[in-house]
């Protein structure tokens, strides 16, 4: 790892390597790797054995094998570019390669030779992160205090695409500048790209998605949530778009897959990309999103679901279509409902609350203090803002949910965009980004249909229209030509001509939009161009009042962000960036938790477990070949008698660990103290889904597949040999 100017956390960290021996706060947080050489004796009481300066070195084993789909986790597990991950991370893949006629998702599918295996789709890349530099003095060292807020904020967007510009000299690098401790330190991450992915084995979804939302975010759970891709690049070794000519992508380094797995009270560390957390945020955030945000998402996620299913149900083509967008709707839904349970049992707010007290009162008891208290005063203000912003824009962007009016703006706003210089357009509209833009209008060929997309829209319409006159925009009203109170079943009526009519229903008609000006856009006569060209400025001055305020925040939030680390540090507390989606680094135990009065959940579940909940329908089914052999004892070597000095009697399945985790982190490698592949993550324990805002070791649980169980599968069930030569896998024994 490349770290070029001296990091302003340091000192800490030197504090924390001499506290570390402390475990009250061990198994939380999700450490830069460059943070793990502070952490050395914190990992040694876990029984980890590769070292901190191993784990900070992103060009040795294992952290090169750590690899991104851009919005889950995943590993390179063979020299030929084979890559683990869940499956409901490359359920878009098995979708974009199904037919109501041949449902992969349904029935599974394993490639026995390279030829056989199918393309993942056009958005589909792998990213390696090679290089993490800090860059916060190049981006922020320069700005004056009283630079005015939308000003800053172009001025931190402009440095960001300079250096992004200069890093991707290199067309096979992904680069990208981005905010750690809320815009207190930026650091910029550079990835291969790896642009050929594709599918080569997904099991079959009762076993891969078995006890479906029914079972999502519980415990005890049977889930074989895997599934194996792998990376292509052209003859030269280097990346390169899908060809039937691209050969397997040779990694540096690939994990050992360890068969022998872990036992209870083992150390692991897990690696991936964490999405987003909010430890850091204020009491008044938490409370907000509990009253507000959380309840609003629910109820629109809950009608968006429910409409799609029930058009899915009616047309089994609708259903495959789909499978992927609604499991995504499903998983966000129950992870809102789950945080809103969590905070009736846990009052994470009052938790919050009392801390801020705490932290006011340390404030007050040093005048040096002083400016940190007039930051924080001003940023409650302006969170405040940010809050009313929100509501006042969420119906509208409520009522824009329709994929061909979706693709329109973009469109649109590629167009507009494309009038300016390009190290001056957006982020997202700018030349390095084409290729994706055009990926995803590829990608409605496999995952629209206009049924779906009117039923969904129109419903959405009609929710917005529902609101008082001030949360609607009168410009959009006016384009659309529809009035308040109109039924869904009106609006529908009313809008379902534009389908027929628009170029935007197919590949090619989206594709030839590429490339146009302004004028051709405003002098289009297709129903959802003119709708796109109507709300444009308004979409803009929506944006310009976020940009301001995002200007604000960029003084008020670092602020506020050194004056908690400066507090953390007099408490002796880990300090840690919130996730951002980049590469991170936890470690924990394989444990059970105490889930309620008088209920101790144990950390391993078991086939002979699966088995027992098996009703022969979904989500309980699984396949005949699987209780088939399992019924034959065709154990392999994965049976175990005793677990933890208790009696066992089947095949691990799924395990509990007290790694810090959260969304993004699905598919991340978890691994033994050897670094040797034991699990891939996959989901939280309804009682830990809280963690996001307030990590409570006592039952944050992460839940992972055992590897046992992959293994166990690919041998005995589905016959994947050819995937298990190309694969080094050891044992406790031979190390």
């Amino acid at each position: 790892m490349t770290i070029t100017s001296k990091i302003r956390l340091k000192p800490l960290w030197l504090a924390l390597a001499a506290l570390s021996s402390s475990m009250t706060w061990a198994d939380e947080g999700q450490w830069q790797p460059y943070q793990m050489p502070a952490l050395s004796d914190a990992l040694k009481q876990r029984g980890i054995s590769i070292s901190g300066e191993q784990l900070a070195d992103l060009n040795q084993y294992p952290m090169n094998a750590i690899v991104s789909l851009g919005y889950c986790s995943a590993s390179f597990v063979s020299p030929k570019g084979l890559v683990i991950t869940n499956h409901h991370c490359a359920y878009g893949a098995i979708q974009q390669n199904s037919t109501a006629a041949r449902n992969l998702i349904e029935k599974g599918f394993l490639a026995k030779s390279l030829p056989e295996e199918l393309p993942a789709g056009p958005q589909e890349r792998l990213y390696v992160t090679e290089e993490v530099r800090d860059v916060s003095s190049e981006v922020v060292g320069n700005l004056a205090a009283d630079m005015p807020p939308r000003e800053r904020y172009e001025v931190i967007e402009r440095n960001r695409k300079r250096l992004i510009q200069q890093c991707e000299v290199d067309a096979n690098y992904r680069c990208n500048v981005v905010s750690f401790h809320h815009g207190m330190e930026y650091f910029l991450i550079k990835q291969l790209m790896i642009q050929d992915v594709r599918l080569v084995y997904a099991p079959a979804e009762s076993v891969g998605n078995f006890g479906g939302d029914i079972d999502n975010y519980e415990y005890p759970r049977h889930t074989g949530d895997f599934t194996f891709i792998r990376g292509y690049v052209g003859k030269d070794g280097k990346p390169a778009p899908y060809h039937v000519d691209n050969v397997p992508y040779v990694p540096k380094h690939y994990l050992k897959v360890n068969r022998d797995g872990v036992q209870q009270g083992d150390g692991i560390l897990l690696a991936g990309y964490p999405g987003v957390t909010s430890r850091y945020r204020l009491a008044e955030e938490i409370s907000f999103a509990r009253d507000w945000q959380y309840p609003a998402q629910v109820k629109t996620f809950a009608q968006m679901i429910a409409t799609i299913e029930r058009l899915g149900q009616q047309n089994p083509e609708l259903k495959v279509r789909y499978a992927s967008v609604v499991k995504g709707y499903h998983n966000r839904m129950k992870k809102l409902k789950g945080l809103l349970d969590g905070f009736k049992v846990t009052d994470i707010p009052a938790i919050k609350v009392a801390q801020a007290a705490e932290f006011e009162r340390w404030l007050a008891a040093d005048p040096s203090r002083k400016s940190y208290q007039k930051a924080i005063v001003a940023l409650k203000d302006a969170v405040k803002t940010e809050q009313a912003n929100l509501q006042q824009n969420y119906y509208f962007e409520v009522a824009k949910r329709s994929d061909l009016l979706k693709t329109a703006i973009d469109l649109h706003r590629l167009a507009l965009e494309q009038q300016k210089p390009d190290e001056m357009r957006d982020i997202g509209y700018q030349n390095r980004d084409l290729k994706m833009f055009e990926g995803r209008l590829k990608r409605l060929e496999k995952s629209f249909s206009s049924e779906v997309d009117i039923a969904v829209w129109t419903e959405q319409l009609a929710e917005y229209l529902a609101q008082d006159a001030k949360l609607r925009v009168a410009v959009f009203d006016q384009a659309l030509g529809v009035k308040a109170g109109a039924s869904a079943a009106q609006l529908q009526q009313q809008l379902a001509g534009w389908y027929k009519t628009s170029s935007l229903t197919t590949t090619e008609g989206r594709l030839a939009w590429l490339g146009k000006t302004p004028a051709d856009f405003a002098a289009s006569q297709d129903p959802f161009i003119k709708v796109a060209v109507a709300i444009a400025q308004t979409n803009l001055a929506i944006e310009e009042r976020e940009k301001a305020l995002a200007g604000t925040l960029s003084v008020l939030r670092p602020a506020y962000m050194n004056a908690v680390i400066a507090y953390n540090r007099s408490l002796n507390k880990p300090v840690y960036p919130d996730a951002n989606g980049t590469l991170r680094i936890t470690y924990g135990h394989v444990d059970g938790y105490p889930a309620a009065d008088g209920v101790y959940k144990t950390p391993f579940t078991s086939v002979s477990g699966m088995l027992a909940k098996v009703t022969d329908k979904p989500p309980f089914d699984v396949p005949a070949t699987l209780r088939q052999a399992y019924q034959a004892k065709q154990y392999g070597s994965y049976f175990y008698k005793t677990m933890a000095g208790r009696p066992f009697h089947s095949i691990p399945l799924n395990f509990l660990s007290s790694a810090d985790t959260t969304g993004g982190n699905s598919g991340s490698a978890v691994m033994n103290g050897r670094g040797e592949l034991v699990g891939l993550n996959f989901d939280s324990t309804y009682e830990s889904i809280t963690k996001d805002w307030y990590f409570n070791p006592a039952i944050t649980r992460a839940i992972h597949v055992d590897i046992r169980y992959v293994l166990w599968l690919m041998d005995e069930v589905d016959h994947a040999e050819n995937l298990l030569a190309e694969m080094s896998i050891v044992g406790n024994q031979a190390n």
